[in-house]
């Protein structure tokens, strides 16, 4: 029986079994930033302890990072506090650090792989959820906590137990409009905002493979949204295309070498898998959040659920939370919903490939009256493109704020938030209560393109038809 890209990457990886059962996994590479890696370096030299492997591990400041005035010192000392230990560990550590002087600042998911630093076949770790998004080159990528941030540092190693795998297969082509976004929901809401607890999402089928390596980052960092531990989609030419030429790519001989090695770790076409889920690209919309969970939402031609349709006694008490909430009524249309901000960036959705589809749909429309609206790339290389081909122009001529590459308003951890009860469209990964910085802010998740649309009508709207 042949086996999954996670089995061959995981035998690779394998240092040995600890005396409990679990797997000493040997992590080739962990992404460090400002909020989680502050304490675990602290725990480190409180047990007198060296870094061990410097040379693997890569940073960048993103969450409290300001996205409008970004002199120092910030208003916010926190933040400053933050900044400064991430700069004073990665100093003392000889931990290769892509500061805002840089150029190569960014959320630490986006830089990463615009940096060819994510490559196919690794074991990739961050103190961060998000980082199921390194799967999408082929890579078994896993947010940790700050203890095992710590242990990563101490030993380049993680203790943990293999998951199960689940091969989610998108058959067809997507319909017009439709994009990894709202794939990722579609997949969210079918299997359950629980239904990956204990798994590892291999995303495959021909409508992933038709997608771009960003449209895979965005389907892949969504895997944890659907509690997979970890999602990952096979290498293939696409891959090593968006790949060659990166900053940290290999480069010659040794970029065939490379190739040949990747390739090995794809599944094989006998692999085994724990369970298979196959859905038809077809019945995909576009798509929105109505709750305050990813799984809670609907395609645009939907109406929000009532609790009485709820499967069981839980999703039920689920639903009448949600909805008081969201301040939202059972059968109501999801389309025409008023917002007030939008909010197009974040990890999921600040690439460049997201902003090169919205331009065009923008050029010679406008936000609407009394909307808010924020583009944020989600690094400085893909801000730098954004100028270079005029998409930025276009934004700001559009009435969007355009901003400086960081985390903002997906947590809000920076002075990017929501107030009172505000409504936003937002393409970030999370509507939790409060996500957004207001503790009553509410928050629908949708795709670039369903953003641009309603940032331009005001409401929640189809950009099939706003476009």
């Amino acid at each position: 029986m042949g086996k999954t890209l996670y089995r061959k990457v995981w035998d690779a990886h394998t240092v040995g079994i600890l005396p409990d059962g679990r797997t000493q996994l040997f992590i080739a590479t962990m992404y460090l930033h400002e909020v989680t890696s502050p304490q675990a370096f602290a725990m480190l030299r409180e047990l007198n302890l060296p870094v061990l492997h410097p040379e693997r591990l890569f940073a960048t400041p993103d969450h409290i990072i300001p996205t409008d005035d970004q002199t120092e010192p910030y208003a916010d000392p926190r933040a400053a506090t933050m900044l400064d230990a991430l700069r004073r560990n990665c100093a003392e550590n000889n931990i290769r650090l892509f500061d805002l002087p840089s150029g190569q600042q960014g959320i630490v998911h986006m830089v990463m792989p615009e940096l060819g630093i994510t490559q196919p076949g690794m074991t990739i770790v961050c103190g961060d959820s998000h980082t199921a998004t390194h799967g999408a080159v082929g890579a078994i990528a896993m947010g940790i906590g700050t203890t095992q941030v710590r242990d990563v540092l101490a030993t380049q190693t993680l203790a943990m137990s293999p998951l199960k795998v689940r091969n989610v297969r998108v058959e067809g082509s997507l319909r017009p409009g439709v994009t990894a976004k709202d794939v990722a929901l579609h997949i969210i809401r079918k299997l359950g905002a629980n239904g990956g607890l204990g798994y590892a999402y291999e995303f495959g089928g021909s409508a992933i493979e038709a997608m771009d390596m960003d449209g895979r980052l965005t389907l892949c960092n969504l895997a944890i949204e659907g509690a997979a531990r970890c999602g990952y989609i096979n290498p293939d030419e696409t891959t090593f295309e968006y790949l060659k030429g990166r900053p940290y790519a290999p480069k010659g001989a040794a970029w065939d070498e490379a190739v040949a090695r990747w390739k090995s770790f794809a599944s094989d076409p006998d692999a085994e898998y724990d369970d298979v889920v196959i859905i038809p690209a077809e019945e995909i919309e576009p798509t929105v959040t109505w709750g305050i969970s990813p799984d809670m939402n609907i395609g645009i031609n939907e109406t929000i659920p009532s609790p009485a349709d709820a499967k069981d006694e839980e999703t039920r008490k689920a639903y009448v939370t949600a909805l008081d909430y969201m301040k939202l009524t059972a059968g109501q249309p999801i389309k025409g919903l008023p917002v007030d901000v939008v909010f197009i960036g974040s990890c999921t959705n600040g690439h460049i490939t997201d902003f090169r589809a919205v331009a065009p749909l923008l050029k010679g429309k406008h936000v609407a009256p009394g909307i808010k609206a924020l583009a944020v790339p989600g690094s400085q290389m893909t801000a730098q493109m954004c100028e270079e081909e005029g998409i930025a122009d276009i934004f700001r001529a559009a009435g969007f704020e355009w901003r400086k590459a960081g985390c903002s308003m997906c947590l809000a951890m920076n002075p990017d938030k929501l107030i009172g009860d505000q409504i936003c469209a937002s393409t970030s990964n999370r509507n939790f209560k409060g996500r957004q910085g207001s503790p009553t802010g509410r928050t629908l998740l949708m795709s670039p393109l369903m953003a641009a649309a309603a940032a331009v009508t005001g409401m929640v709207s189809d950009p099939r038809e706003v476009f």
